[in-house]
């Protein structure tokens, strides 16, 4: 998979990642809670919606430098995008939602 490069895997990395991020980070610091729980939290205060979802990014970072780093560029473009994307919404959320 490390070897392909062009940019629907990237977008298709790039949205999957912090997905991943973001059950990771629940697993480690809410599994006090359940899942259903720890949704309604995060949509009742917005700041720590944006907060989480900004850790979860750094699923992406982490392999954006992967693919930078194996010179395959247009992944790397790809995942970029969706990590931009995913900071629109979360600004989305915190001014409008």
């Amino acid at each position: 998979m490390l070897q392909r490069d062009n940019i629907k895997l990237g977008l298709a990395i790039g949205f999957i990642a912090p997905i991943f991020g973001l059950f990771g980070y629940y697993l480690w610091k809410f599994s006090l809670f359940t899942l259903n729980e720890f949704f309604q939290v995060l949509m009742m205060q917005k700041s720590l919606l944006s907060g989480i979802i900004s850790i979860a990014l750094i699923a992406n970072a982490i392999l954006f430098t992967l693919y930078i780093n194996r010179q395959k560029d247009k992944t790397a473009r790809g995942i970029f995008i969706a990590t931009c994307l995913y900071a629109l919404v979360t600004l989305g959320f915190k001014w409008f939602g």
